[in-house]
């Protein structure tokens, strides 16, 4: 017994003393961006499995650990860091964001997920991929950029964009994405009245953070009725714990680049006398580029200062202030813009409770300048602008000599419609949200969110035109009546989503699963006061009904062993525009990834770091219609002009208005596969989209059988049609060094649309030309794309010169006539691209961004209904393009619907150059300053003889207010 008491002795003595020296160690891990503690946080002794995870209060304890060991702290989203231990008994740690890391977490509908475990086909955009220049509203941000998006912003100040999301969804119904804002979907009352510029011109660019672009229907099935067109995700910068000081300043000058090719006065002087000689005498003494006096160099300037910090150490907050400023090139034209937001984002009960505001309140003024276009190119370049003789405020107008007041039916002064009408809007919005999430203490895998939303917008508007002005000069009774009228306008938004999140990690099997509740209801009211100076008219108000939108929405994201993953979900969607028996939708999805690479024959390779197949599947609504209740029955008042007078007496009418009680979904049913690639550690990335997208029960306008009902036309579900496409974008880092850095990025994108179904076959002529009366030049026909443009084959002589009203006999009868018409063409291009290419060395930076355009045609309409020499004296003389020298045409009824004028669109345009040099060491190195100077609309190339190959209104260009090229100098200081 002593023998083996004394073995165990001496064999205890042999064991490392150092076992008896393992420790414990405590300590709390915290958010260095907003001091909040971090629960869930990996802590593992390195090269061991000796490990545990931080409590929801951030705090943890780790046991059996030795002098020498290191730990390392980790946590999806921020920097790991490693601790040396010697002995401490508390190890506290403050981790970092990993930039890097935050890029890939996108935001989706109803919640957040990273970039790596999408499944539909989703583009994120960060601040740090946007555009640069004069960014005036948010959509500029990442024109280009994206495989599958086409911005087309006209030259307005502050111009209103068309985006298009893989070529929109409707024939008439919106075309428009969702717009979505901090969880906040905006929408745009689609009236002119609202005095607003676009339903982006009230959102400050400075203020974004990132864009999450939700293009197929798997993604966007979650929005429902709101997801037909895609989604565009808006997220706001918010505060942080350290104290950030930003100021944004930049200036620029915009000139016309190219007006349309008419006479100049000498030409004109030469061109009438050898046309028509016997006029010669009638033609002015002066010397007048109308164009050029409609137009002016416009000036532009945008100013934004933004306080970032943790108010007290526990409230990240956020204040910006903006300012903006901006002429438009047609005289008179201008957007102001003044813009505050305020961002509070406070984490209560140790992170169980995330609170985000965020309060915007803008204020813009925009000054509408009439559209001109028209009579500066007819005008007669003999005459003056000013006459100081003329009653008109001392303008030159057309007279007539029996009465020596403005002739009727002609032209007016250009210039003095521009200075003479004052058409002023003034617009006061307020949108913003609070989001409450909370996860429960009781039950930590469960989350209750609730978001509550509103969007304002007050708008007061008038529109004045002068006494003198002969626009509103009433000859017959030789009075100077002038114009003026007021608006009052109120849009409201509001918005209650109330969903649970579940999280839930089953050996390598993650679960999320969402299930809410989301309603919106949407009031307009307007006050017209019609003409203040006509005694018979009288103010009208119109209370429009409430849209009212309610939804229930469930989704489940599935992620095995981050290779496997699977996305369903389903959303049943209401809407106060149809019936009771069609009010209700249902629209599924379902989406699966694949990451491929993380498979035992890729997890080692060295050339492929990303390789991931995606397979999406979705239906989404579509109910967007301007006409709120067509479903019932509908009378409308009579005006001073629907009235009768019976035995001496003003008898008041009702009529009966369209109705459609069978009138439902537009349905889009979308199919997607998906390849995401990434080479050589991601130094080359981008991904390749294949989609097929199903229109169902098109929303339309279309014609009604006379007697069937109390109009001519309304909105119908009359059929479908069908797009298919292919979407390419690669990035790459070309160099990437210390000191020198090359990104460049592609992305192209080919687009087929075509009508497959309409009710009965019938054809749909649309969309109104000038030139004539009634006539219409685009068709919506099966087999083929939507306003396709619907014209005549034009004839040409040995010379290639074309026949005037000579065209093909397509159908071989003998006879010209509408039979003979064909499909020339279509607006949408058959294939878009961008090229955006980024270079850094060492504080200097240069970068550019260009986008190209193939296979796009435009109906040029201002050649068509003015290049004509028949046009050249009717009662004054008009001026007119000099391509009338090419054909000789003589009148527009012969011509108007020639495919002659259907033209190629083609098109490349460099949107932006710029350069800049940053200074870092500012005050010890804690602040930057940036000086760049760009231009904007640098170029286009293109064949089209028009003023612009980029044209909105479905490709039919009559006049446009034209883009101008703009140089930029700016500023960028960070503290």
């Amino acid at each position: 017994m002593k023998t083996f008491t004394k073995s165990a002795l001496f064999l205890l003595w042999l064991i490392p003393m150092s076992f008896f020296a393992q420790s414990t160690v405590n300590g709390t891990v915290t958010d260095a961006g907003n001091g909040q503690p971090i629960p869930g946080v990996n802590i593992i002794l390195k090269g061991s499995t000796n490990g545990t995870t931080s409590d929801f209060d951030g705090n943890y304890t780790l046991s059996n650990v030795n002098d020498g060991d290191i730990i390392v702290f980790s946590y999806v989203g921020f920097l790991p860091q490693e601790m040396a231990y010697s002995g401490q008994a508390t190890i506290d740690i403050v981790l970092e964001e990993d930039a890097a890391e935050l890029e890939q977490v996108v935001v989706i509908g109803y919640g957040t997920t990273r970039k790596k475990d999408l499944t539909g086909s989703v583009a994120l955009i960060t601040s740090e991929d946007f555009n640069t220049g004069n960014n005036i509203t948010a959509e500029t941000l990442f024109n280009g950029r994206v495989a599958g998006v086409n911005i087309n912003t006209n030259g307005g100040p502050a111009g209103n964009s068309e985006i298009r999301i893989r070529g929109g969804a409707s024939l008439n119904a919106s075309n428009n994405p969702l717009i979505v804002v901090d969880g906040l979907p905006l929408n745009d009352p689609g009236d002119t009245d609202n005095g607003s510029r676009s339903v982006l011109s009230a959102i400050n660019p400075n203020d974004i953070e990132s864009f999450s672009i939700l293009k197929d229907a798997s993604a966007a099935a979650i929005y429902g009725n709101r997801g037909a067109n895609g989604v565009i995700i808006i997220t706001t910068k918010k505060g942080k714990k350290n104290l950030q000081i930003s100021l944004d300043s930049k200036t620029g000058i915009n000139s016309v680049t190219d007006v349309v090719d008419v006479f100049s006065p000498s030409q004109y002087r030469t061109f009438i006398a050898e046309n028509f000689p016997s006029r010669v005498d009638d033609l002015g003494s002066a010397n007048t580029d109308w164009q050029d006096e409609i137009y002016r160099d416009a000036f532009s300037s945008d100013h934004n200062l933004s306080v970032s910090g943790s108010i007290l150490q526990v409230l990240p907050t956020r204040l910006t202030l903006g300012r903006s400023d901006q002429e438009g090139l047609r005289k008179t034209s201008k957007f102001e813009r003044t813009t505050t937001s305020l961002s509070l984002n406070p984490r209560l009960f140790n992170n169980h409770l995330k609170i985000d505001v965020n309060a915007n309140l803008n204020f813009e003024k925009n000054r509408f300048a009439p559209n001109v276009e028209g009579s500066a190119i007819t005008f007669d370049p003999t005459q003056p602008v000013l006459d100081p003789g003329s009653q008109y405020g001392g303008f030159f107008e057309y007279l007539d000599p029996s009465t020596g007041f403005a002739r009727a039916n002609v032209q007016l002064n250009p210039v003095a419609q521009l200075l003479q009408t004052r058409d002023i809007a003034n617009v006061r919005r307020y949108y913003g949200n609070a989001k409450f999430d909370y996860q429960l203490h009781f039950f930590p895998d469960l989350r209750a969110v609730v978001n509550l939303g509103l969007d304002t917008s007050e708008t007061d508007r008038f529109e004045e035109r002068s006494t003198e002005s002969a626009n509103t000069f009433n000859a017959a009774q030789g009075e100077f009546n002038g114009y003026k009228s007021d608006t009052d306008f109120i849009a409201k938004n509001k918005l209650l989503d109330t969903y649970l999140v579940y999280n839930k990690k089953v050996g390598g099997l993650d679960i999320e699963a969402t299930g809410g509740y989301s309603y919106q209801k949407f009031e307009v009211e307007e006050l017209l006061t019609g003409d203040q100076r006509d005694p018979n008219i009288e103010p009208e108000e119109t209370i429009n009904a409430d849209v009212v939108l309610l939804a229930y929405f469930l989704r489940t994201n599935l992620k095995f062993n981050d290779k496997y993953f699977l996305t369903g979900s389903i959303r049943r969607d209401g809407t106060s525009r149809f019936s009771e028996d069609n009010r209700f939708g249902y629209f599924p999805s379902a989406s699966f990834g694949w990451q491929i690479n993380e498979e035992d024959f890729l997890k080692s390779s060295s050339l492929v770091s990303n390789l991931r197949l995606r397979l999406g599947y979705g239906i989404t609504g579509q109910q967007d219609i301007p006409s709120a209740n067509d479903y019932l029955e509908r009378y409308r008042g009579s005006g001073p002009n629907t009235q009768y007078i019976l035995n001496g007496e003003v008898v008041n009418i009702v009529q009966a208005q369209f109705r459609n009680e069978e009138i439902e979904w537009e349905k889009i049913t979308e199919y997607n596969i998906g390849l995401d690639y990434g080479l050589w550690n991601d130094r080359i990335s981008g991904s390749v989209d294949v989609f097929r997208k199903e229109s169902d029960d098109l929303l339309s306008q279309a014609p009604v059988p006379d007697g069937a009902n109390f109009s001519n036309q309304g909105f119908q579900n009359i059929g479908k049609f069908v797009t298919e496409g292919l979407e390419f974008s690669i990035s790459a880092d070309i160099i990437k060094t210390n000191d020198l850095n090359w990104n460049v990025s592609y992305n192209a994108t080919y687009i087929n649309r075509e009508i497959e179904e309409l009710a009965f076959g019938q054809d749909i002529l649309t969309t109104g030309i000038g030139g004539g009366t009634g006539n219409t030049i685009q068709i919506q026909r099966q087999g083929e794309a939507p306003f396709s443009f619907f014209t005549f084959a034009q004839l040409y002589d040995s010379n290639g010169r074309p026949i005037e009203g000579a065209y093909a006999d397509l159908n071989g009868d003998g006879v010209i006539n509408n039979d003979d018409r064909y499909v020339s063409g279509d607006a949408t291009a058959d294939i878009t691209m961008g090229l955006q290419s980024s270079f850094n060395y060492k504080n200097f930076d240069f970068s550019f961004n260009m986008r190209a355009s193939i296979g796009n045609e435009i109906y040029n309409n201002v050649a068509s209904s003015n290049a004509q020499l028949g046009n050249v004296f009717r009662n004054v003389f008009n001026n007119t393009p000099v391509s009338v020298l090419d054909t000789n045409f003589q009148n527009t009824s012969d011509v108007i619907l020639s495919d002659y004028y259907v033209e190629d669109a083609s098109f490349v345009r460099m949107d932006n150059i710029t350069v800049g040099y940053t200074m870092r060491d500012l005050m010890k190195g804690i602040s930057s300053l940036r000086i760049w100077a760009g231009v904007q609309n640098a170029f286009v190339i293109t064949d089209y003889s028009g003023l612009d190959p980029e044209i909105q209104n479905n490709g039919v260009d009559n006049t446009i207010f034209p883009r101008g090229r703009t140089l930029l100098l700016g500023i960028n200081y960070k503290y």
